[in-house]
């Protein structure tokens, strides 16, 4: 298991990578990436081909789970996780591994 920790704003979000699984702690929820308010222009921005269809939304859901199993590292999926997340404008502060004092990223 490792967790990542990112900013945004004042808002704290720490993501947590514990092998398939992905969960996004957000407050006091920590919720599958199914359970997060996707912004749709957003998604289109990254997948033209969903513009005008009506699922868009478990579509980009699926195209993520998909590509994330494309990693066998709990590391590189979290690194993956960094890079899009810094393409949105949250601030990478820290990661840590279970049990593990947090290192900076």
């Amino acid at each position: 298991m490792i967790k990542g920790t990112f900013r945004l704003g004042g808002e704290l979000i720490d993501v947590v990578v514990d092998r398939t699984n992905v969960l996004f702690s957000i407050g006091n929820s920590i919720t599958p990436i199914s359970g997060l308010k996707l912004n749709k222009a957003g998604v289109i921005r990254e997948h033209p081909d969903l513009k005008d269809d009506e699922g868009w939304r478990l579509k980009a859901i699926k195209r993520f789970n998909i590509h994330i199993k494309k990693y066998k590292l709990e590391e590189e999926k979290l690194e993956y996780i960094k890079d899009e997340l810094k393409k949105h404008g949250y601030q990478p502060l820290h990661k840590q591994r279970g049990g593990h004092r947090p290192k900076r990223f």
